[in-house]
């Protein structure tokens, strides 16, 4: 009888004592201690074993859980005597930011505080220590009543001086574990008070991982590389570990042997490949055909396929990111959407203010996070930088986007769904109403970023709007589009996947009063472009007839549009 596989649980120990699913991980600790890195920063995608990770490290260290072997037994990291005795031998400092989602810089604050006084609860033990002066007994007692009332030179010094306390009764240097620390990050430039967190964060982190004399090593785990120049300007000790990076590289994920050997053990073995199509994709440095464990875990549980991992939590930051992004970003994401490959240098190094102005960090963001993987790099000598080639990770993540996609007319979605009625139809009366009901109610949705245009760019809405025929109409047509760099032309070709539809062109002008009088005159001139440049062509050499290609030419001037 196979384990129980349980849903959602991040805690080792009962998922040890409770005999649940489980992978071993174990070697990590053993890689992560021989390693001898002071400070590690881990970064992973959502849901891929770092909090249960870290939970481990803290149950395998922890003096707390000393003569805890048990939870270890047939693991890798027991088989080695050394090993056996370090087990539940350092006092140990773990926190985590998992839950700091808030919507202004004073709440954020707050919750850090209280996470810190919780903390000196934890550790009340220390109050009774002979090791202890009363006046660092005093401290202790203000930090656990203080902890609404906190200035920051207090709340910085917090967790250092907490270390030292650990350290004086133990008589050794701590280990501090500190899990998803860039969540306070996102929501930090979600809802604009990066630069209020920013400085909080870098002393507090200053004090903690670089001036504490009673640190023994840290890790901190996240999704995101926060740059250097944000938080850790100070860190010169810390060794950095992102997905491109080799080590670790099987320690966080599933590899496919470990996902392929569950299958056969919960009697799945027949779905290898469906499994494989809908989960498998992400590439820990040269490590390939890893495996997102949330959506494996949940597969063996149900043994259906869904968008569980895609669909698990948020995806607001890199909503807004995309919708609100440049035509170059959207054109990328039409190109992502149809299985093409991408070809941009990555900066790993994630600066958050710089997201709406540098459209690379966009990209760093989703690779990152997982939404994206790499394909293949190249060492470009010149310029002493790698280009990478990225596509979807999987069918999974495609699923999140079009959802995406489509949730971006949500407000609208009687209106725009009546519009793609009527163009199937080639009802142009019908067609005008709802497509300027949907500019009115959306156009405005697509520049949002923190430092919007000083008129709104409409290239923005059009090439949205291309985003969501692509994916309303995908079961039908295939989209096609012949872009220019700016907006100088944008054409859509909706080629039909059975003989039953009309091929339908579409040619997008935004009205020039300096070479039309009126938005007719704008339709007018993009017909004649359609004819004068054969657009059709194409179609017809595919055997599409005449009578079976329609071509509409949209004319848009601010939120109004013009269909003819």
């Amino acid at each position: 009888m196979p384990e129980t596989v349980s849903i959602g649980t991040h805690d080792f120990e009962e998922l040890r004592t409770g005999n649940c699913f489980y992978i071993d991980k174990t070697n990590f600790i053993k890689e992560w201690w021989e390693s001898k890195d002071k400070v590690t920063l881990i970064t992973r995608p959502r849901r891929f074993g770092k909090t249960l990770n870290v939970n481990m490290v803290e149950d395998f260290f922890s003096i707390r859980y000393e003569g805890r072997g048990d939870l270890f037994e047939g693991l890798f990291v027991w088989e080695d005597e050394k090993y056996r005795e370090l087990q539940g031998t350092y006092p140990v400092i773990s926190i985590s930011f998992a839950n700091i989602k808030e919507k202004n810089f004073e709440n954020t604050r707050e919750n850090i505080c209280r996470m810190i006084a919780d903390l000196y609860v934890s550790h009340c033990n220390l109050l009774d220590s002979e090791q202890l002066l009363e006046d660092e007994k005093f401290y202790i007692r203000e930090t656990i009543t203080q902890k609404e009332r906190m200035t920051d030179a207090f709340v910085c010094k917090s967790l250092h001086r907490l270390s030292g306390y650990l350290s004086k009764h133990y008589g050794k240097k701590v280990i501090i574990l500190l899990d998803e620390y860039d969540t306070p990050m996102q929501e930090a430039y979600m809802h604009d008070y990066w630069k209020d967190l920013v400085s909080f964060i870098r002393n507090l982190f200053n004090s903690t991982f670089k001036t504490n004399p009673y640190l023994e090593r840290a890790i901190m785990t996240g999704i995101t590389r926060v740059s250097k120049e944000s938080i850790f300007s100070d860190l010169n000790n810390l060794k950095v570990v992102t997905t491109t990076s080799p080590k670790y590289a099987d320690c966080f994920g599933f590899t496919e042997q470990e996902v392929f050997a569950s299958l056969e053990k919960y009697g799945l073995s027949a779905q290898k490949e469906e499994v494989k199509n809908w989960y498998d994709g992400f590439t820990f440095g040269s490590l390939t055909d890893i495996y997102n464990p949330w959506s494996i875990i949940n597969f063996l549980d149900t043994g259906e396929f869904a968008a569980h991992w895609a669909n698990s939590s948020s995806n607001g930051l890199v909503g807004k990111l995309i919708r609100s992004g440049s035509q170059d970003v959207k054109m990328v994401m039409e190109d992502l959407l149809k299985g093409d490959t991408f070809y941009t240098e990555i900066d790993e190094q994630i600066v958050f203010n710089q997201l709406d102005r540098k459209e690379s960090a966009i990209w760093s963001l989703l690779l990152a996070s997982g939404y994206l993987k790499v394909e293949s790099y190249t060492f470009q000598k010149q310029r002493h930088r790698y280009l990478y080639g990225l596509q979807l990770t999987n069918l999974e993540v495609r699923m999140m986007f079009e959802d995406l996609v489509k949730g971006w007319f949500e407000e609208t979605a009687s209106h725009y769904n009546n519009f793609i009625k009527a163009l199937l139809l080639g009802n142009v009366k019908a067609m005008n109403t709802y497509m300027n009901r949907v500019a009115l109610s959306t156009f405005s949705y697509f520049d949002t970023g923190n430092h919007p245009s000083e008129y709104t760019e409409p290239e923005r809405f059009y090439h949205g709007f291309v985003l969501g025929l692509m994916v309303e109409l995908a079961d039908r047509y295939t989209i096609l589009s012949n872009r220019e760099s700016g907006f100088g032309r944008y054409d859509v070709v909706l080629e039909p996947q059975n003989n039953e539809d009309d091929a339908i062109i579409l040619e997008f002008k935004v009205y020039d009063e300096t070479e039309e009088n009126t938005l007719a005159d704008t339709v007018e001139a993009a017909l004649t472009q359609i004819e004068e440049r054969q657009y059709a062509q194409g179609l017809a050499a595919k055997g599409i007839p005449e009578n079976k290609i329609r071509a509409y030419g949209f004319a848009f001037e601010g939120k109004h549009v013009l269909i003819g």
